[in-house]
């Protein structure tokens, strides 16, 4: 059963997890009211220098993420505009008018573009922006699709991974995992690596890698197990995109845990009790996670040690994380762009995108960093 309780409908919004911990507080009867913390003066000890942006058109409540391919990034809006952008330059190479809404960004390989309507309607797009196939999935569609070696990875919210011919879209594979229980009404983030294999989390706790060829689950790890007496209590998903750097794989689960382990096997290394929505970002020593009460954390990834914790954007309801060079970026409800210090979580710099939530992580491709909003606005800046 998927949770869809009156306080919960607004979760529709991939991954809006302050409408989340709202309704579970709410649920609860606890009436305490989650006030933003205010922002602390920040001495910028570098700069975002903007070097273009545009607009796509708004997300609205949706979480849409861009995908980069190649020399350029891919992007969409809720009311159906579609996009490819030129990296450098911000220039749209071209733009269409998907015949549906959707609910979540695109999937591309730089060659195929695949959209998916709210109505779980695939829509295929060569490099130009042409028309290739369309075809239905039979379920409602909340995770970006996958573009990888040929096949558009498709993860309906029935359960059901779809691998389908990325020229046709012939289907090529299924792979349905068992309905949950209970379990939220949200995007699963999936994490491709090497066009081979997908990573990504499931219900229950657990998450694995699928191979994108055939659609064969090669291994599934827990991270956590449902506690507590209510159904509500017992929520534990694995909803966001798990991370990689090197060898080391990192994920962590809703009302549960965060690990890191072997990415060949999905061993885990360690776990330590921990509860995120927004998912893990990896540095070479550390993996970062933000809690609901968006407390930002960093864990040893050889033993799961904290080696800080920084509270200072209480319930700012900050994104999806980057960890780049010596920094950790986040963008936060408001509009801000937060930046950490690695070392020691020390804010070292703030910046504002515009005033709609940030909820996608940052991306990191070419000396730049993208960001897009939720207010629809994707630009690209430059670090200084």
């Amino acid at each position: 059963m998927v949770y869809m309780g009156r306080p919960l409908k607004l979760l529709m919004s991939s991954l809006t997890i302050a409408v989340v911990a709202a309704a579970l507080v709410a649920c609860s009867g606890n009436s305490r009211v989650r006030k933003p913390a205010e922002l602390v003066p920040v001495t910028n000890q570098f700069d975002l220098q903007p070097v273009w942006s545009t607009s796509i058109g708004s997300s609205e409540t949706f979480n849409f993420h861009p995908v980069v391919a190649g020399d350029a990034v891919y992007v969409a809006s809720h009311r159906g505009n579609l996009a490819k952008i030129n990296l450098a330059s911000g220039s749209k190479a071209w733009e269409i008018s998907v015949p549906e809404r959707l609910a979540i960004g695109p999937g591309s390989d730089g060659r195929i573009t695949a959209a998916v309507s709210i109505k779980g309607n695939v829509y295929a797009y060569d490099d130009t922006g042409k028309p290739l196939w369309n075809v239905n999935v039979g379920s409602e569609v909340l995770s970006e699709p996958v573009v990888a070696g040929g096949i558009v990875v498709i993860r309906a919210l029935d359960n059901r991974f779809i691998g389908l011919d990325a020229q046709t879209g012939v289907r090529k594979w299924i792979y349905q995992r068992q309905q949950s229980a209970l379990s939220l009404r949200v995007g699963y983030g999936m994490l491709p690596i090497n066009n081979e294999v997908i990573v990504t989390g499931f219900a229950g706790g657990r998450f694995g890698m699928i191979a994108i060829a055939n659609g064969g689950l090669i291994w599934e790890t827990p991270v956590s197990f449902p506690k507590g007496f209510s159904e509500i209590e017992r929520l534990n998903d694995v909803t966001a995109k798990p991370s990689m750097d090197g060898d080391l794989i990192c994920a962590v689960s809703y009302q549960g845990r965060i690990g890191c382990g072997q990415a060949r096997t999905g061993n885990l290394l360690w776990f330590k009790d921990y509860s995120s929505y927004t998912g893990t970002a990896q540095g070479p020593n550390l993996v970062f996670s933000a809690n609901e009460r968006s407390y930002v954390t960093a864990f040893a990834t050889k033993d799961g040690s904290q080696a800080w914790e920084n509270t200072q954007l209480m319930f700012r309801d900050v994104g999806e994380p980057l960890a780049i060079g010596k920094v950790l970026l986040m963008g936060d409800a408001q509009g801000y762009v937060h930046a950490f210090s690695q070392a020691n979580g020390e804010l070292i710099a703030r910046m504002r995108h515009d005033s709609s939530p940030i909820s996608a992580a940052p991306i990191a491709v070419g000396g730049l960093i993208l960001i897009q909003s939720q207010g629809g606005k994707i630009a690209a800046y430059s670090p200084k």
